[in-house]
């Protein structure tokens, strides 16, 4: 791709972002700035990636903007590239609760933006991402950054006053998928199998559970039917399954993401 790109903040997912940017070959080079020494060490040593000493000359020099920094200064960080924004820049934001229309309007409304949602697993290229776009990008624009993420795992185009549900749900959900995880490999445990051996069996069983929900969303076999195929009548599954549905998991679960989703909303305020 001909088009230069360049990275502000280059924390753990900027890092995961740029390695599948450079395993993929989607770019011929790319760009970064970040404070931390070691951290700009590490990555001119991995990526043979070029270093800005300042933020405006990264932006300066760079087609597209990729933003991987926290909500909380995000502001500082717009009106110290302000100047260098014009109309053909395409800002690419990962800060958790900053809408496009607040990044637009510390641009003065001259700038394409597209923002996103990744998650962790993009360290491991099994990441999503949900993206949407601001007043000014186009299709091309969404594209783009489509495949810039697609480097690192699944992509879903969403409305943007729907991203910070997309954030409780699979930005902040494989904290919430391992702590479910780990506590029934706890059970297991305390049942007397080995924690090691548990907890194999729980993590590679959500794996192969997640990958059947998925194929039978491209075969219309819906979650009703995959659970009636694993369970037998007056088995053992009934059994566990009895105790899900009597129990009050259903509202734990729900008051788990909007209370995430509430706490995105208010991030960058």
């Amino acid at each position: 791709m001909n088009k230069k790109l360049g990275f502000i903040g280059a924390g753990k997912m900027a890092n995961s972002i740029m390695n599948g940017i450079f395993n993929s070959k989607l770019f011929i080079n790319f760009s970064f700035f970040d404070i931390n020494n070691q951290i700009v060490d590490e990555i001119k040593q991995k990526y043979n990636a070029i270093f800005y000493n300042s933020i405006q000359e990264l932006v300066k020099n760079n087609d597209i903007i990729m933003i991987c920094i926290k909500p909380f200064i995000i502001n500082e960080v717009l009106d110290e590239i302000n100047k260098e924004i014009n109309e053909k820049k395409l800002i690419i934001s990962i800060a958790a609760g900053v809408s496009s229309q607040k990044i637009e309007t510390k641009l003065n409304n001259k700038a394409k933006v597209i923002r996103i949602m990744p998650n962790t697993p993009a360290l491991i290229n099994e990441g999503i991402s949900g993206l949407c776009k601001g007043t000014y990008a186009n299709d091309e624009d969404l594209n783009l950054a489509q495949k810039i993420m697609q480097s690192v795992g699944k992509t879903v185009i969403v409305d943007e006053n729907k991203i910070d549900i997309v954030t409780a749900l699979s930005g902040s959900g494989p904290a919430f998928y391992y702590y479910i995880i780990n506590e029934f490999a706890k059970s297991a445990y305390n049942l007397g199998l080995d924690y090691e051996t548990s907890l194999k069996l729980s993590a590679q069983t959500a794996i192969g559970a997640g990958k059947m929900i998925l194929n039978g969303m491209q075969n219309n076999i819906n979650i009703e039917k995959l659970i009636e195929n694993v369970t037998t009548k007056g088995g053992c599954t009934e059994v566990g399954n009895n105790v899900l549905a009597t129990s009050n998991i259903n509202n734990i679960l729900n008051k788990t993401i909007i209370d995430t989703m509430e706490k995105a909303k208010n991030l960058a305020n």
